[in-house]
């Protein structure tokens, strides 16, 4: 299994697990992990931590996302999707097209949102898809999120294509239904698309295929390293005995120190050790070590 982070451009009809796990097997087993997850229905950008990168997930900062979406007017399912059965159906106004701008303007800025029953948020332990696959529905708390921008890329008589800026936890089948009830009728997703997630934003992603053939000609696909996403953090560069130390689990004492908090571990030779957690006063004790460093 090679280390970095794969940019994996994620096929419609796979869960996000199944995308990893098809990865795992081309690359001959191994620790990998996603940051984030996408539906099933949905494509685009799922960064996908290899080797040493599962170390540090939990750093990765993905507050924006970026969608291209379709939604099918007049229809809603149980899923908000394309996977879920009809449930309700209404006319769409004939003057939909010019309600839609400002009806997009209400939407754009800080919102409350509920949570869809078909999302992977648990209550008790248990995922709520799971409640409601079994017929459970569940008082879900409005959560905070932003939609920073909104705009029509095209639309025929009952779908209109978007695309969105939003923050984390925004579900955009949630805001699909929504943006359609405020045109007068009721909306589903048709098509998702996920164009990136911070911090990856401009960065190309790779398809199955790609790495498939990678593979085949016995080379690794091409992979962000462990550090890519984690400029956030305050960079401590190590001479060779204090990178001794911290190998070894213990802390050291330098002259600058960065502020409290995690930090990037570098050595003389600027491989990337691993991260640390800085005291504010000096001491640097190491956290999550990178265990073949390169």
């Amino acid at each position: 299994m090679p280390h970095g982070i794969l940019l994996l451009d994620k096929p419609s009809g796979m869960t996000s697990n199944a995308a990893l796990q098809r990865v795992r097997r081309l690359l001959g087993g191994g620790k990998a992990g996603h940051a984030g997850s996408l539906d099933p229905l949905a494509t685009g950008m799922l960064p996908l931590c290899l080797g040493e990168a599962t170390k540090i997930a939990g750093e990765i900062l993905s507050n924006r996302k970026r969608y291209r979406f379709t939604i099918g007017l007049g229809v809603r399912t149980r899923t908000g999707d394309l996977e879920g059965a009809v449930i309700e159906q209404a006319a769409v106004p004939s003057d939909w097209p010019q309600a839609l701008e400002p009806v997009l303007a209400g939407f754009r800025g800080s919102l409350e949102q509920v949570p869809p029953m078909y999302s992977a948020l648990k209550r008790e332990g248990r995922p709520l898809y799971e409640l409601a696959r079994a017929g459970v529905t569940v008082e879900r708390p409005a959560r905070k999120i932003e939609i920073f921008e909104l705009a029509r890329v095209s639309a025929t008589d009952a779908t209109v294509e978007l695309d969105v800026l939003c923050s984390k936890g925004t579900y955009v089948r949630t805001l699909a239904e929504d943006i359609a009830r405020a045109l007068g009728t009721c909306g589903h997703v048709i098509a998702l698309r996920r164009s990136w997630v911070e911090p990856f934003s401009g960065q190309p992603m790779a398809t199955l295929e790609a790495v498939a053939h990678a593979c085949d000609e016995g080379r690794a696909p091409a992979l962000l390293p462990i550090d890519w996403p984690l400029q956030h953090l305050a960079a401590v560069r190590l001479e060779a005995w204090q990178a001794g130390r911290i190998s070894h689990g213990q802390e050291v004492i330098l002259v600058h120190s960065p502020a409290p908090g995690r930090v990037r571990l570098y050595d003389a030779a600027e491989r990337f050790l691993g991260l640390g957690e800085s005291d504010g006063r000096g001491g640097i004790r190491p956290r999550r070590l990178i265990t073949d460093p390169a």
